[in-house]
């Protein structure tokens, strides 16, 4: 018989796993980063950039869903097949996104691909908790924390090069956002067969339970939901499809619950793992955190391309500082609580310091410089580095080691959910109040008279960088408002006694005399800066009576900004300030959800950390061998 201190894992057999681990979080990483850079041009060419929402839907769907069926699964056979299979299935996922000659043919690959990552989002945590004391996991995922920063940062960099080639290879340039998984994802997986290997501990004589009910309940719930929160602003919210999604997904959801009950420790989520107080308050704020956090940072990237007028690539990069923050803190955080065995505090200062990170990006305008953003971004991710590992460790502490699958998978679930909802919820209401605040804008009679001036000015008008935004943006506005001069001037002509008399009508009215008749020379700075003023005034009068003209207009703005691109700052400066209002309002939000949690957080109770790894108490429970060895073969 051997003692509870016999260790069943070597510290070079446990940074083998930790290699094999690593690989698999950087290919999904990557390619939750590596996507986004390229979606426009693959929609581009596969003619359907109205559809590719259902790109994204569709791998979210798959990828979410799947997360607590890995968990439970791996509690049951072992956590090496599934990571194997997930990689495996993620590789191929890829391999046929990249084959595709449809928006929707991407989609059902991107889908299938999404059943791979659910593996690789769920079970590397799980397994770090199996063979990782409490006080050494919180040092080792510093290193996976590098792993997410650096393909964080690498994959906007390497979609937006392989978007911008036309061909590489003999190969459309953006199908290699797929297909650079495929080399990737074949590593990954060599080094998960030679590297990740588990001592496999006796298991239940009896045959399992697997809750197929359950996994079914849960996709019946979360599939309506999910397309409602993605595709709600479309379809229209309170719409028959929509309610229909409602009516459904809570059907789904009620039945989910009642069915877990039933099935008690065979279900994909035990409910008893909800008498935790410390598993409870650990999810309700993970939700939080997920909510406020991807919801939130999603404006980031649109506001820096959008009003400060950066590349998607550039814009990969701006995000450096807030990955820097969250590497600092995560590994920061590491080490203070393996040294001390202290991890209470880091819930409440990294909900405060996320908190207070969209607080200052509250005061954000749209002619604030680039380095007030990355700077409440860096304190975002000072928050964000001590929340994501501290809400898990707590998470996986507050069960038996059995369950350390399902609370890991769990916890990923939640915030995933969290962070969907957070999505979905925030990009509609950004472009829900988008259109208004873009005329609010407009009703503010400096920033209307600056871009009035622009508009009427035919050298600014006329030039091909603006065509666009004129057809889009000002030539509603203004050709009304030009004909109304014109015809106010074709009365005053025709009501003049002579020829005679029309030069001092049109010095009376700022205009010029033009073949017999009466024409504004919108080129003389003049004339133009008198009407604009009487303009400005009249507009503003009309924006804030009620007037839609204006609103109809900045709504058909808002599906496609390529028109911003190039034009002058002072007819795009409207559209940055209301597109500015409209970020600042989710930032708000952002700040709101993560007060809550802050709030939250400082009535958190957690237990003192295990001083043994989940296999290690299996092992010692069980009994090992008096070598201290336990077969090894892929558990």
């Amino acid at each position: 018989m051997t003692t509870e201190s016999t260790p069943i894992m070597t510290h070079r057999q446990i940074l083998f796993v930790i290699y094999g681990l690593m690989a698999g979080m950087f290919l999904s990483s990557l390619d939750q980063t590596i996507v986004g850079t390229a979606i426009r041009t693959i929609g581009d060419d596969l003619n359907g950039l109205e559809q590719q929402a259902w790109v994204t839907t569709a791998y979210l769907i798959t990828s979410t869903i799947t997360v607590p069926i890995y968990g439970k699964l791996s509690d049951i056979f072992g956590r090496r097949p599934l990571f194997i299979f997930g990689i495996a299935v993620f590789i191929i996922g890829s391999l046929l996104s990249s084959f595709s000659t449809s928006m929707l043919m991407l989609a059902g690959f991107r889908a299938f691909q999404g059943i791979g990552a659910g593996a690789l989002m769920s079970l590397p945590l799980a397994i770090m908790g199996d063979i990782l004391a409490p006080r050494e996991r919180a040092k080792y995922q510093g290193y996976f924390f590098a792993v997410f920063g650096v393909s964080t940062v690498i994959g906007p960099l390497v979609g937006g090069l392989f978007a911008g080639a036309n061909e590489i290879l003999w190969v459309d340039g953006w199908r290699w956002v797929f297909l650079v998984n495929v080399p990737v994802g074949l590593i990954a997986l060599a080094m998960v067969i030679v590297f990740l290997h588990l001592p496999k501990l006796g298991r239940n004589a009896d045959r399992p339970r697997i809750d197929w009910w359950g996994a079914t309940a849960v996709i019946v719930a979360l599939v309506p939901l999910l397309l409602v929160a993605e595709q709600g602003r479309e379809w229209g919210w309170t719409s028959a499809l929509a309610i229909a999604c409602y009516v459904v997904g809570a059907a789904g959801a009620i039945a989910f619950i009642v069915i877990e009950i039933v099935m008690k420790d065979d279900a994909i989520i035990p409910m008893r793992l909800f008498r935790s107080g410390t598993f409870s308050m650990a999810t309700l704020i993970g939700v939080l955190v997920g909510f406020g956090m991807f919801g939130a940072m999603m404006t980031i990237p649109l506001y820096m391309q959008i009003v400060i007028g950066l590349s998607p690539t550039e814009s990969g990069f701006a995000m450096i500082p807030m990955v820097l923050g969250l590497m600092i803190a995560a590994m920061g955080s590491g080490v203070i609580t393996s040294r001390t065995g202290k991890y209470r505090i880091f819930p409440v200062t990294g909900s405060l310091f996320t908190a207070v990170g969209f607080f200052l990006l509250t005061f954000m305008t749209y002619d604030k410089p680039l380095w007030y953003m990355l700077l409440g971004m860096f304190v975002v991710g000072l928050g964000l580095g001590q929340l994501m590992q501290t809400l898990v460790l707590a998470s996986q502490n507050a069960v038996p080691p059995t369950d350390m699958g399902v609370a890991s998978s769990s916890a990923t679930f939640f915030r995933q959910i969290g962070g969907t909802l957070g999505t979905a919820i925030m990009l509609s209401v950004l472009f829900t109040v988008l259109p208004t605040n873009i005329v609010h804008s407009m009703a503010d009679r400096d920033t209307l008279t600056s871009s009035l001036d622009a508009a009427l000015d035919p050298a600014i008008a006329g030039a091909p960088e603006n065509a666009a935004i004129m057809r889009q943006l000002w030539s509603p506005v203004v050709d009304p408002i030009q004909e109304g001069i014109q015809q106010q001037l074709d009365q005053a002509a025709a009501q003049a006694p002579s020829p005679e008399a029309l030069p001092a009508i049109a010095e009376e009215a700022h205009a010029s005399v033009v073949d017999g008749g009466l024409r504004v020379d919108w080129s003389d700075a003049e004339q133009r800066g008198y009407w604009v003023d009487q303009l400005a005034d009249e507009l503003v009068e009309r924006v804030q009576g009620g007037d839609t003209s204006a609103a109809d207009s900045a709504s058909g703005s808002i599906s496609d900004t390529s028109f911003l691109t190039g034009a002058d700052a002072r007819l795009s400066k409207p559209f940055m300030a209301g597109f500015t209002e409209s970020a600042v309002l989710i930032y708000w939000v952002g700040f709101g959800v993560l007060l809550a949690a802050f709030v939250l957080s400082l009535f958190f109770r957690v237990p003192p950390l295990r001083d043994r790894s989940a296999l290690q108490e299996r092992a010692d429970t069980a009994g090992v061998t008096d070598t201290g060895t336990i077969r090894t073969h892929g558990g």
